[in-house]
């Protein structure tokens, strides 16, 4: 019933832009499903879409696993040591409240416009959501396990194993799915403000023609591939945590 009822309020949104959009003299500015429709299609057969996604892709996917191992690393890493979170914590509060947009100018200064500034610039915007939520996480599992652990001479590496990495595992997924839009921020902004290709290229340039229906294409390229990202990292939860797929359906039966 909710996918049925999804379907027949995109129809009834889509149909309204169609007619509404000529009969208010609104194209130029918002275009039409159709015009989109057809310039998306066109992309798609030249090639040019594909390649397009093709980079963000690999820019957003390199940033996302480098800023996401480099965040879950210092999570763990700051949230067993107080001494080196209450230290840095100031620092990294900082440097988390700077717009990350803002960076990409500093960025081509240090880096250049070439691929690798993309992929450093995604990974940076990551890596604080990541960490956040890895450090929370860690902070939140229960010191009486620990302390019976501890009792039984576990050593640190016992500890990380068996109850700290498997209770903050949620919040590294929940860090992960929020990050997974943010890589893609990164990756297209970089190739806005400097690059020849990839899709925020492709967005660009056709808002420099102003090809309305090329640039809404251009965005919707962008959320089909956010779509897939997400599910690849749904995949990825499902294997990982497949005690929270049975206890779903547990509840749902119930």
């Amino acid at each position: 019933m909710v996918l049925v009822l999804q379907l027949a309020l995109a129809v009834v949104l889509l149909t309204a832009w169609q007619f509404l959009s000529p009969a208010l003299d609104m194209v130029f500015f918002i275009s039409t499903p159709q015009a989109i429709a057809e310039s998306f299609i066109g992309l798609a057969r030249s090639g040019s879409l594909l390649f397009h996604a093709g980079i963000t892709t690999l820019e957003a996917g390199l940033g996302f696993l480098l800023g996401g191992g480099a965040g879950m690393f210092a999570g763990v890493l700051l949230g067993r040591n107080k001494l080196l979170s209450d230290v840095l914590q100031p620092f990294l509060t900082a440097f988390y409240s700077l717009p990350k947009a803002a960076l990409g100018p500093l960025f081509i200064l240090w880096f250049g416009i070439g691929l690798n500034m993309k992929i450093l610039l995604a990974a940076t915007i990551v890596f604080f959501i990541v960490f956040l939520n890895t450090f929370r996480g860690v902070r939140e599992v229960s010191p009486e396990q620990i302390a019976i652990l501890r009792l039984m001479n576990a050593k640190e590496r016992h500890l990380l194993t068996k109850v700290i990495l498997p209770s903050a595992i949620v919040w590294v997924f929940a860090g992960l799915r929020l990050s997974v839009p943010y890589a893609l921020i990164g990756a297209i902004v970089g190739e806005i403000i400097a690059s020849n290709r990839g899709l925020g290229y492709l967005l660009s340039y056709s808002a420099s023609r102003f090809d309305t229906a090329g640039t809404f294409a251009a965005l919707g390229a962008i959320v089909i591939l956010a779509l897939i990202l997400n599910k690849i990292l749904d995949i990825s939860e499902r294997r990982l945590m497949p005690w929270r797929v049975s206890d779903a359906g547990r509840e749902i039966v119930v």
